[in-house]
């Protein structure tokens, strides 16, 4: 029963009653409009859902922030209002649609150097320039043996609002909530070159469970194919 009557974040209970309320609204103009409303009411339910997650703690790996699909593995610099330098990163970017948990959650154990916000577009947040152009919120970390990562919201074609709860100088540890991003949107997670990332474009991946990497780990990149 814990697995369907899971929480909902709070971010939420304000858009639930919200649609709610159209609902019953619409429902007293047209009944079959009132079923309507209730089946968006569900869905902003389920959107908003916040399920406890399990999370590997073994020193170096490196977690999924977000629920969704590995959209991208590539080499690129952090954002450049983290001050990380132009030197490439091993970049990996997790795309969650509508129906995905928006929960996010710190990919590491480690202290939050940096913290800055990046007005934008609203691309489709799978396009590559997504990460340049689109509204973000950018997060520093140095991690508990001493690496530099970074990791990123990107609001995507209907997302409107980053939610991020973390400030300088926090220490936070990994599978942590730490924000969230309403309808649609994207995470990218910068490590440090060398790193070999452990999931394959097109996977699938569970905020605070997925490891993506293991930066203590000298195992290859894996790949993957559609069977």
């Amino acid at each position: 029963m814990k697995d369907v009557l899971v929480p909902i974040n709070s971010a939420g209970w304000p858009f639930i009653a919200l649609f709610a309320a159209i609902s019953l609204g619409l429902g007293y103009v047209a009944e079959p409009m009132g079923w309507a409303g209730a089946v968006l009411t569900a869905w902003c339910i389920y959107f908003f859902r916040d399920p406890d997650r399990v999370t590997p703690t073994k020193k170096g790996l490196v977690i999924s922030p977000a629920d969704g699909r590995v959209c991208l593995i590539d080499e690129a610099a952090a954002p450049p209002e983290l001050e990380m330098g132009d030197k490439p990163m091993v970049r990996v970017c997790v795309f969650m649609n509508v129906f995905n948990v928006h929960v996010n959650r710190v990919p590491i154990d480690g202290t939050i150097i940096k913290k800055a916000y990046h007005p934008g577009k609203f691309f489709n947040a799978e396009l590559d320039k997504a990460s340049v152009h689109n509204e973000r919120q950018a997060l520093s970390l140095k991690t508990t043996d001493g690496k530099s990562i970074a990791f990123v919201q990107i609001a995507g074609l209907v997302a409107r609002r980053i939610i991020c709860h973390v400030n300088e100088g926090q220490m936070v540890s990994a599978g942590e909530r730490f924000g969230l991003i309403r309808f649609g949107s994207r995470v990218d997670v910068y490590m440090p070159m060398g790193t070999n990332p452990q999931v394959a474009v097109g996977q699938l991946c569970i905020a605070g469970e997925t490891v993506i990497a293991d930066m203590n780990s000298s195992q290859e990149k894996i790949t993957g194919e559609t069977r």
